[in-house]
C-alpha cells in the first residue's frame, strides 16, 4: 500500500544547506552508516563536491519507523532550475529550507512558487540556527510572510548538527499526503513516468522513475509511448542510495528500471513506461517542458581525432542532463564540432569541465553568446548573423534580485551598464525585492560577478526568460594575421563595441605567444577595423657568428632574414590553443 509512502525533495537557495540536511537525514533514519557517512554524500560528481554545490538531483529510499520516505536533494542555482521542476512533479511534498544567516533569497522565492505552484505540500525550515551569526527572528518573521505559516510552526533545525531534523521527519510523515494512483481501471495497468536517466557501461540506460499505477518487475515486457519503443526489464530496484536491486517496484515508489537501451535517443525524459500491450497515447502521463536553451557554445576537439570520442561523450551528458542539447558544428579554422545548448553560463562550464574530467577530452570552445532574431531567421552564432539586416532582436529576461536594503542605492548603478528595463521594488522585512528586465546577453557577461563585487556577497537573483525585443545591435569579428578567428565573434551593443574592440585586442596581444612573424590583430565591425595591435616578431641575431670585416656581409644577412619572414607571413596560420581561449573567456 502506498499510504506508508512519502515522497519529498528539498528546495533552497544556493548555499542554504540542503545536501548538509540531506546527510543528516541519511544518518538519523539509518540508511548509511555513520562510520561510512561524509560530507554531501548524494553529490556523487567529483565537481559538485569542489565546488560545493548541488548540480544533479539525488534520490535516495530511507525508512523512518513504519514509513517510506523517497527524497530528492536539489540544485539551487537559477542555471539548474529545469532539474528542480522535474523533481517536484514526482513528489508530493518539499521541505523549503531558509539559511539562518542569510534569509529569504531569490531562489527561496522562485523555488517556493515553483513548488506552490506543482500543488505540493511545502515545509519550512529555518536552517543553521547553530551558527553565531544566525538571524533567527528575521529569518523566521521572512519565512512567515512568504509562506503563511505561522512563526511558530515554523521548524529550527541544524543541518550540520541534527538538531531538529527528527522533528521535521515527524512533520514530513504527518503533513504530506500519500502517493495517489492515476487510473482505476478494470485492466491491470503498470505505468511509471522517466523523470531521470543515466548511463551504465554494463547495463546500458538506466531510467529513474516514479511509479504511478501498478507494479515494474524485473524482465517485464515494456513499452515507452513518446519513444514507441519496445523494451525488456533487465532489472529494477531503488537508490539506498546505491542502486539496489528489489523484486519489484509499486504505485508510489520512486526507483530505477535497467532498459538495456543502449542509443541515448530512444530514452526521453518525460516519457512513459507501461506494459508492453497498452500502447494507448491516452495513458501517456503528463510530461515535462522542454527546455528551451539560452545560451549557446562551441566546442571543438583539440585533436581533430577525437570528433567521434567527443560526439560519444556528449551522447552521454545528453542523457544524463535533459536540459543540454548539441548539433554538429563546423569551424573553417578550428574543424568539426558541436554547437551545444545550456541554460546558463554556469551550466556550460559544468558541462565543459565534465568533458575533460570524466572522459578525458580536451576542447576549444567559442564565446558564450544567445540566439538573435534576424528579420525572418534565428542567428545562434555570432558568426552567422549577416553583414546587412533590417531588425535584429534580442532575448530578454525577467529577473528578481533580492538584498539587503541598505544595498539598494549600490545596486541602482548596475542600471546603465546592464541595460535594465522598468525597475519596481517590494520591502520583505530588512531586505528588498528589485524587479527589473535585461537582455539575457548581460547576464552571461559578468553580471553575476559584479553583483557579488557591489554587494560583499548579499544580493542574490533568479530570473525567467521574457520574449524577444528590437536591440541596435552589431557583429565584432577579431582578425588575427589577417585571418578571420570565427570563435571570438560576438554580437554586442552599438554603444558598448569601440570598447570591447580596444579590449580584445589588448587582450590578445598579452595573451597570444610570439611567433617569427609579426601579427596584426584587429578588431573589426560593419566593413571597419575599430583597434588594432601588433605582436612583434621574434628577433633572432642572424650574424651573431660573424667578426671584423666589411658589414655588407651583415646587410646580405638581414636581407635574406627580411624576405624569409615575407615569405613565411604569406605561409602563415595562427591558431589559438586551448589554453589561451580559455584565458579570455575567464577575461
Amino acid at each position: 500500500m502506498a499510504d506508508n509512502i512519502r515522497n519529498i525533495c528539498i528546495i533552497a537557495h544556493i548555499d542554504h544547506g540542503k545536501s548538509t540536511l540531506a546527510d543528516r537525514l541519511l544518518e538519523i533514519t539509518g540508511t548509511v552508516e555513520k562510520r561510512k557517512m561524509k560530507e554531501q554524500y548524494l553529490d556523487q560528481l567529483e565537481l559538485e563536491r569542489e565546488r560545493g554545490i548541488t548540480i544533479k538531483m539525488a534520490p535516495v529510499r530511507m525508512h523512518y519507523n513504519d514509513y517510506i520516505i523517497n527524497l530528492i536533494d536539489t540544485p539551487g542555482h537559477p542555471d539548474f532550475g529545469y532539474e528542480v521542476s522535474r523533481a517536484l512533479e514526482a513528489v508530493e511534498g518539499a521541505i523549503l529550507l531558509v539559511d539562518a544567516t542569510q534569509g529569504i533569497q531569490a531562489q527561496t522565492l522562485s523555488n517556493f512558487y515553483a513548488a506552490q505552484k506543482a500543488g505540493l505540500t511545502i515545509i519550512p525550515a529555518i536552517n543553521k540556527v547553530d551558527l553565531p551569526a544566525a538571524r533567527v527572528e528575521e529569518a523566521l518573521a521572512e519565512t512567515a510572510a512568504l509562506t503563511g505559516v505561522a512563526e511558530e510552526k515554523i521548524l529550527h533545525i541544524s543541518g550540520k548538527t541534527g538538531a531538529g531534523v527528527t522533528e521535521l521527519l515527524e512533520k514530513v510523515v504527518s503533513e504530506v499526503r500519500p502517493p495517489q494512483t492515476e487510473v482505476k481501471s478494470p485492466i491491470p495497468i503498470n505505468r511509471a513516468l522517466i523523470f531521470d536517466s543515466f548511463y551504465d557501461d554494463h547495463k546500458g540506460i538506466v531510467a529513474v522513475v516514479r511509479m504511478t499505477d501498478g507494479e515494474l518487475k524485473t524482465g517485464d515486457a515494456l513499452h515507452l509511448i513518446a519513444a514507441r519503443e519496445r523494451i525488456w526489464s533487465k532489472d529494477v530496484g531503488y537508490f539506498i542510495p546505491r542502486p539496489l536491486s528489489a523484486p519489484a517496484l509499486h504505485a508510489g515508489e520512486i526507483g530505477f528500471v535497467t532498459t538495456g537501451l543502449k542509443d541515448p535517443n530512444k530514452i526521453k525524459i518525460g516519457d512513459t513506461i507501461i506494459n508492453s500491450k497498452l500502447k494507448l497515447e491516452h495513458l501517456r502521463l503528463p510530461g515535462y517542458k522542454e527546455p528551451s536553451p539560452v545560451v549557446f557554445v562551441s566546442f571543438f576537439p583539440d585533436d581533430a581525432n577525437e570528433y567521434e570520442h567527443l560526439k560519444k561523450a556528449l551522447e552521454r551528458l545528453r542523457l544524463n542532463d535533459s536540459a543540454f542539447s548539441f548539433e554538429p558544428d563546423f569551424n573553417e579554422v578550428l574543424g568539426r564540432g558541436f554547437k551545444g545548448g545550456f541554460l546558463g553560463k554556469l551550466h556550460f562550464e559544468i558541462v565543459a569541465q565534465r568533458l575533460d574530467r570524466e572522459f578525458g577530452i580536451k576542447t576549444v570552445t567559442s564565446f558564450p553568446s544567445v540566439a538573435y532574431r534576424v528579420d525572418t531567421i534565428l542567428v545562434q552564432n555570432p558568426k552567422d548573423l549577416p553583414d546587412e539586416f533590417n531588425e535584429i532582436q534580442e532575448p530578454y529576461i525577467k529577473m528578481e534580485i533580492v538584498c539587503p536594503n541598505t544595498l539598494i542605492g549600490s545596486l541602482l548603478g548596475l542600471k546603465e551598464k546592464f541595460r535594465w528595463g522598468h525597475m519596481s521594488t517590494e520591502l520583505l522585512g530588512d531586505r528588498i525585492i528589485l524587479r527589473t528586465r535585461m537582455p539575457l546577453a548581460e547576464l552571461i557577461s559578468d553580471f553575476d560577478d559584479m553583483l557579488k563585487s557591489i554587494s560583499g556577497g548579499f544580493a542574490s537573483f533568479s530570473y525567467v526568460e521574457d520574449g524577444y525585443e528590437r536591440g541596435d545591435l552589431e557583429r565584432l569579428d577579431i582578425l588575427v594575421a589577417d585571418e578571420l578567428v570565427p570563435g571570438l565573434s560576438r554580437v554586442l551593443p552599438k554603444s558598448a563595441i569601440e570598447y570591447e574592440s580596444r579590449k580584445m585586442v589588448r587582450l590578445l596581444k598579452d595573451t597570444l605567444p610570439r611567433q617569427q612573424f609579426a601579427q596584426a590583430i584587429q578588431a573589426k565591425a560593419h566593413g571597419r577595423i575599430l583597434a588594432r595591435e601588433t605582436i612583434p616578431a621574434m628577433r633572432k641575431d642572424v650574424t651573431g657568428y660573424l667578426y671584423g670585416g666589411d658589414r655588407t656581409r651583415k646587410m646580405k644577412l638581414w636581407k635574406k632574414q627580411k624576405e624569409g619572414k615575407k615569405k613565411l607571413l604569406s605561409m602563415a596560420k595562427v591558431r589559438i590553443s586551448p589554453e589561451d581561449f580559455k584565458k579570455l573567456l575567464a577575461k
